[in-house]
């Protein structure tokens, strides 16, 4: 037995002795495919079959409308498609006695709606946002008219409207002959009519917006103002309320937008006659109408266009101002 003792510095304890055990296997060459040949399709699929429909159905056929507008068309045959420049825009504004007041239906759409059930969803809202007892129901029973088909809606309107049998002449006593009152058929009555049902579906849309904007309500400042010795409505009106700015631009351009597009209601009331001509009604009736005319029709559509994005497009700046500044 030997004193010599070996001494191994770190370096050395640290190399592994050779052996094919312990021999380095070379690194892989290129990268491994993460998705095979099927799924690169599946994908493929996924995302083309959508964007084509997408591509097809809204975006040809907008500017398609809008070379139409510019032109007269029967819809038989493309031959039968002439150039005609501005000639629908100047009939559309001189001689046509159904686009003005349709017009101002969609400006009194957005005016009621603006004013009736855009405060009834705030006032729904700020109460829902109490927690109070079965709000979960409430809020269900509130927005059910938003679920439902317009067309649905409209159905069950004309039942309430009916002058015979109808829910509010029975009520009033206007069910007897000669003392009807014609909901739908009276020109100074139908507008307001088919308002009262738009207004009780949109109050429902409106107080899910808003409730949605009240749980981004930072509590703090609810503390902060009952400390102050503020009331209940002092706090609403002075902290929550100035709060809610961004969510009142979402509601007024939605509601924008539903005034431009009110279409089912009005077409399931009575199509859009004796009072309550509304543009898209007039864009209907031109293109699938008995007198079919396409170019006149996909006039009126540009016009409205427009419309929409003289309001879309500064809300869009503004969005994208504001995430470019955060």
């Amino acid at each position: 037995m030997t004193a010599e003792t070996d001494t191994k510095t770190p370096e050395a304890a640290a190399v592994p002795p050779p052996g094919p055990a312990h021999e380095q296997k070379p690194a892989p060459r290129g990268r491994r495919r993460l998705l095979t040949r099927r799924d690169r399709i599946t994908l493929a699929l996924m995302a083309g079959v959508p964007t084509v429909l997408h591509v097809a159905l809204v975006w040809v056929t907008a500017f398609a409308s809008i070379a139409l507008a510019f032109t007269t068309w029967d819809g038989i045959g493309f031959d039968s498609i002439k150039w005609v420049g501005l000639d629908n825009f100047r009939e559309l504004f001189t001689n046509n006695p159904q686009f003005w007041p349709a017009v101002q239906h969609n400006i009194i759409w957005f005016v009621v709606l603006i004013l009736i059930p855009t405060p009834m969803g705030l006032f729904l809202a700020v109460q829902l946002d109490k927690r109070i007892r079965f709000s979960r129901v409430y809020q269900t029973a509130f927005f059910l008219p938003v679920v439902v088909s317009l067309a649905v809606t409209g159905f069950v309107w004309q039942l309430v409207y009916n002058p015979d049998t109808g829910l509010i002449n029975s009520i009033v006593g206007a069910n007897k002959p000669g003392h009807y009152i014609d909901w739908i058929g009276d020109p100074h009555l139908n507008l307001w009519a088919v308002l009262i049902a738009a207004s009780w579906r949109h109050t429902g849309y409106m107080m899910i917006l808003y409730l949605a904007g009240l749980k981004g309500v930072d509590p703090s400042l609810r503390e902060a103002s009952a400390l102050d010795g503020a009331n209940e409505w002092q706090t609403f009106k002075s902290v929550i309320f100035p709060t809610l700015r961004p969510t009142n631009t979402v509601v007024l351009v939605v509601t924008i937008i539903e005034a431009l597009r009110a279409f089912d209601l009005v077409f399931v009331f009575n199509k859009g006659a004796q009072g309550t001509e509304l543009l898209s009604i007039l864009i209907t009736n031109n293109i699938i109408g008995e007198s079919s005319r396409i170019g006149y029709g996909s006039a009126i559509a540009v016009v409205l266009l427009v419309i929409s994005l003289a309001v879309i497009i500064p809300y869009l700046i503004a969005t994208f101002r504001k995430e470019r500044r955060a």
